[in-house]
């Protein structure tokens, strides 16, 4: 067949009303072998993260696509870009002017998969157990605008909130409000291994070998009832060391569709053929990278020594050279599409000028060159992460200002060295839980954060994130996210570098593929199915 790419638009707000319409798990064309997806993410259990899949510390876009198909959350994305959409709630919806309060009422006749009854009493167990444990991933700071968790009977469940907060629909469907059975979750301990159990559309069963994830497998569950139409009988997920071999499988059929990640290579090579059964698909995306800096290490703990790696760094070429078309600069953290962007690191800094770093360094009287290390994970955001920072690395270098290494780490060893404080610089890269700005802002600066960052402003933290939180026209909070993103320009406890769009591949006869992944990445496996060559 002829070598097609689809990009997708990037709002479908009007496919919303369909998804939340859809029936439950009878619905849809299911049969046939399993379809297998491929993908780099590697998931491992070791001691310092002996509970990778467990939803109240699951914090990464690899682990959380596991649970989206497994762990049943109140509410869902939709296809598009619209707001998050009842899947085990029958409705919910603020019932109070302050959006302080909460209410959701379950469907009826959730079961999950080992045959319990779904109840909201066990919704308040799952958010009350995840808030309890705080595990040191940061995934429970999603939650930390909960208060206290009331039920009403079998069905009803109301959130009370410490403060208002628009975005808390947003949090329901993220995979640490996953609602699990008490029975295989204890209250005061992370579920270790690789087990997961939920209401969701599929059940899940491991393969695992030297405490890796080799292959999951994922089936229809048959007590399914939500938001969702199941499309498939089976997907088998499939981890590879590599982006080339992933390739090579789903040139020899051994695969039928492959996600993250794919090199920049690959994806110019299958932008291009034109004779091929494997199809591109490009849709809008939402992934940004990022520098990160542990503000009380020495060489970075001057503000005036990230403000100059801010003045030298040049997006531009950092883009051009390493991912082409597939990237473009970003300027904040919060991406271009999203409402609340500001360019407040191009308003700050404008054009890179190593005369303008020197300046600063000098002002702050700083000794050059400063001594760095910069440090990257080398499995976990793809092969092109090692070029990008042997490029950082040179434009750094080049200005005489810096004397910067780079060194590069399996994710396994990166992530909790991270989180202890051990890197001065590392490089990052971030998937919204959901597509809003708060998202992009929050983990990053508030307490408990993702990062462990010891950076704290107490204007940002006490009075911007609140202010924008009671707005539930987004619109109207663009004013606290604004000054937010100034202050993190003229601070720099991250150095925000690109936003990239996201692809897959898959065989000419698997259908559903445009709607493989939403705009945060998350991966849909119930929209795939099997169709005929065209």
């Amino acid at each position: 067949m002829n070598r097609k790419t689809l990009v997708l638009p990037a709002v479908i707000g009007l496919l919303a009303p369909v998804l939340a319409a859809c029936g439950g798990s009878d619905s849809g064309s299911g049969g046939g072998d399993a379809i297998v997806v491929g993908t780099t993410d590697e998931f491992t259990a070791t001691s310092e993260a002996p509970a990778p899949l467990d939803p109240a510390y699951a914090y990464d876009v690899g682990t959380w696509n596991i649970l989206r198909q497994t762990v049943q959350t109140l509410m869902i994305q939709p296809r598009g870009e619209g707001e998050p959409v009842p899947e085990a709630a029958e409705r919910c919806g603020f019932t109070d002017a302050g959006n302080e309060r909460y209410a959701c009422t379950l469907r009826e006749g959730l079961k999950f998969a080992g045959g319990d009854t779904v109840t909201a009493a066990d919704v308040k167990y799952s958010i009350e157990r995840a808030l309890k444990l705080k595990a040191d991933s940061g995934v429970s700071a999603l939650l930390s605008t909960v208060d206290t968790v009331e039920t009403k009977g079998e069905r009803e469940v109301i959130f009370h909130l410490n403060t208002a907060d628009a975005t808390f629909p947003y949090k329901l469907s993220t995979p640490v409000a996953g609602i699990v059975d008490p029975d295989d979750y204890e209250a005061g301990k992370l579920r270790d291994g690789f087990q997961v159990d939920g209401s969701g559309p599929y059940t899940f069963d491991a393969e695992e070998k030297d405490g890796k994830l080799v292959k999951a497998v994922f089936t229809r569950n048959p007590s399914y009832k939500g938001a969702l139409t199941v499309n498939n009988d089976e997907v088998e997920l499939r981890s590879f060391a590599d982006a080339d071999a992933m390739s090579s499988a789903i040139e020899q059929g051994d695969i039928h569709l492959m996600s993250r990640t794919m090199s920049p290579e690959q994806i110019q090579r299958l932008s291009t053929a034109s004779d091929s059964e494997v199809d591109l698909v490009e849709m809008s995306g939402l992934e940004i990278r990022y520098l990160a800096f542990n503000t009380d290490a020495p060489a970075v703990e001057s503000k005036a020594v990230r403000q100059a790696m801010a003045q030298v760094v040049n997006r531009g070429e950092l883009v051009s050279k390493v991912y082409g078309t597939q990237a473009e600069p970003l300027y904040s953290l919060v991406p271009a599409s999203l409402t609340g962007h500001s360019n407040a690191f191009f308003n700050r800094y404008g054009e890179p000028s190593t005369a303008k770093a020197k300046a600063l360094l000098a002002k702050a009287n700083v000794s050059t060159p400063v001594s760095m290390t910069l440090h990257y994970t080398t499995d976990h955001y793809g092969s092109a992460t090692k070029k990008e920072f042997e490029l950082l690395k040179e434009q750094l270098n080049s200005s005489g200002l810096f004397d910067v290494k780079i060194k590069g780490t399996p994710w396994e060893t990166f992530r909790p060295a991270e989180q202890k404080g051990e890197y001065e610089v590392y490089g990052m890269g971030w998937f919204p839980d959901f597509p809003d700005a708060d998202n992009y802002i929050a983990p990053f600066l508030d307490k408990d954060n993702f990062l462990g960052s010891p950076y704290a402003n107490s204007e940002i933290r006490n009075s911007l994130i609140p202010e924008s939180r009671r707005e539930a026209d987004r619109q109207s909070a663009v004013d606290s996210l604004t000054s937010i993103q100034d202050i993190v320009a003229e601070d720099v406890p991250v150095l925000p570098l690109w936003q990239g769009k996201q692809y897959v591949a898959a065989r000419d006869d698997v259908t559903g593929t445009a709607y493989a992944l939403n705009s945060s990445s998350t991966l849909q496996l119930w929209e795939l199915g099997r169709g005929v060559s065209g």
